[in-house]
């Protein structure tokens, strides 16, 4: 196929402006689409990263292309790189509002040696050890990847590795276990520290009854490494459409005709990077594969020297707790703190101020010193779970040219580079190389094994949602 030129009329060097305002209340669930045109949410990584990049504006007509990538988040704009770079294909990536619009700007910015939600012993328990090994070495060369690809990326990075830190001393015991696993079978050095030397040597945690380091982990500014990746893939000659959703999806004789509100763009290959974003109307290959979670961050004003040392704040590490409703957390190159962790249940709830008041508050327990202290930034974002908390990265049928990257269950930012690497596999017809898990299942419907094993909540959507929050409080704070 013969790839169209870029929209008519769009000047070269500037970001295609929004056409509607943010909406606060969006949810994916709820709405056909993620919208059209809309601004970026009020991050701190959009209030810091500067200009957005240059893209190739709306679709405007009818065109061919060669690949199609929907989502310009990490993953759709990281197959678009490698794309280019490993295969020789010039991908169109197609996107509802403004280029990485939605999960990629509304992270924490935590490149965690990751992919999903489960431990490495949980992999044992699924898949047996052998293929857990190999999703270990999956997991470190997708860190291998992202190295690579953030070298050149002026993006904040804050290297060292990952405090997991215990906010009971009852988490402990199974904390230990893990960092023996850690060593002793993935040959991967995960340390235990003491809560003294939690609170002493890396930060004035008042919670930690003691942590688990581990090697690998950088934190990132999330803007910047965005409009990072935009730049790289139009580098490489990819063509970047905002403001451009897909309304209607037919599929004839092989051939994908995606409709947008400026013209059909018509292609034989689709891969799917939508994320949190994922419109249950996309495509039926998706429908109800994916859970929409809602996770709240904040971005305090910047600490002072007399705040940084009553916090004793003496690592610039990514930090999470050991809570199912786990903490993200991190001191940040200008001296502010960022801490996110759930949220509301529905978009219509999200705007509530009760969520980052309860995130206020949460900061407030862990460090005291920061009592009354101004919140800069406040926001929230989607998260795209799958039911047994694990990604996919495959052709969900074989039978048609149709690829997703999708699942990360909160992981994303690290393993959403190798993730677009292996989406570009498989469209590039490499795929069938993949023989982990993650690569040879497509996301799977719920069940009830699965939502006991993972601790999913499903197959009950929104009801079942809220008590399981409720049941998690408990067994976080209470039991």
């Amino acid at each position: 196929m013969e790839t169209t030129t870029p929209a008519q009329g769009v000047e070269s060097g500037r970001s295609t402006a929004p056409s509607q305002p943010y909406d606060p209340a969006y949810d994916p669930l709820k709405s056909a689409t993620p919208g059209q045109g809309r601004d970026y949410a009020p991050t701190y990584w959009i209030g810091t990263a500067g200009e957005p990049p240059a893209d190739d504006g709306p679709v405007t007509q009818d065109m061919d292309a060669d690949v199609v990538i929907i989502g310009s988040g990490f993953t759709g704009l990281t197959a678009a790189i490698f794309l280019a770079r490993e295969h020789g294909i010039k991908a169109t990536v197609l996107e509802a509002n403004r280029a990485s619009w939605g999960c990629s700007t509304r992270n924490g910015g935590q490149a965690q040696c990751a992919s999903g939600r489960l431990k490495r012993s949980q992999w044992i328990q699924r898949y047996g050890l052998d293929a857990a090994l190999k999703l270990h070495e999956e997991c470190l060369a997708g860190m291998a990847t992202f190295k690579e690809l953030i070298a050149d990326i002026d993006c904040d990075p804050q290297p060292g590795g990952h405090l997991y830190v215990a906010h009971r001393d009852k988490l402990m015991p199974s904390l230990e276990k893990e960092a023996k696993l850690l060593r002793e079978t993935f040959h991967y050095d995960a340390q235990i520290l003491d809560a003294d030397t939690v609170k002493h040597e890396w930060l004035g945690d008042q919670e930690a009854a003691g942590a688990m380091h581990e090697p690998e982990g950088i934190g990132i500014h999330a803007g910047k490494l965005a409009f990072g990746y935009h730049r790289k893939a139009r580098a490489l000659g990819a063509t970047i459409h905002p403001s451009s959703p897909v309304q209607g999806w037919e599929t004839r004789d092989g051939v994908h005709y995606l409709k947008t509100p400026g013209g059909v763009v018509k292609t034989r290959a689709v891969g799917i990077a939508t994320g949190g974003y994922t419109s249950q109307l996309l495509h039926p290959t998706l429908k109800n594969r994916l859970l929409p979670i809602l996770s709240n961050s904040i971005v305090t004003r910047p600490l002072s020297d007399a705040e940084l040392a009553a916090c004793q704040f003496k690592t610039r590490q990514v930090i999470t707790d050991t809570r199912i409703l786990r903490h993200y957390y991190r001191l940040l190159p200008d001296n502010r703190v960022q801490i996110g962790s759930r949220s509301a249940v529905t978009g219509r709830d999200a705007p509530q101020k009760k969520y980052e008041d309860l995130l206020v508050r949460d900061l407030q327990r862990k460090f005291p010193a920061l009592e009354g202290i101004g919140i800069d930034y406040s926001w929230w974002g989607w998260v795209d779970v799958s039911h047994d908390m694990m990604p996919r990265i495959c052709q969900p049928d074989a039978r048609e040219t149709i690829y997703y990257a999708l699942g990360y269950g909160g992981n994303g930012v690290m393993y959403s580079a190798q993730a677009g690497r292996r989406l570009a596999q498989w469209i590039a017809g490499h795929g069938q190389a993949l023989d982990l898990p993650i690569f040879t299942s497509k996301l799977p419907f719920p069940n009830v094994r699965e939502m006991v094993e993972s601790q999913s909540f499903a197959p009950f959507r929104r009801i079942g949602q809220r008590f399981l929050y409720r049941w998690y409080h408990l067994k976080d704070e209470v039991l």
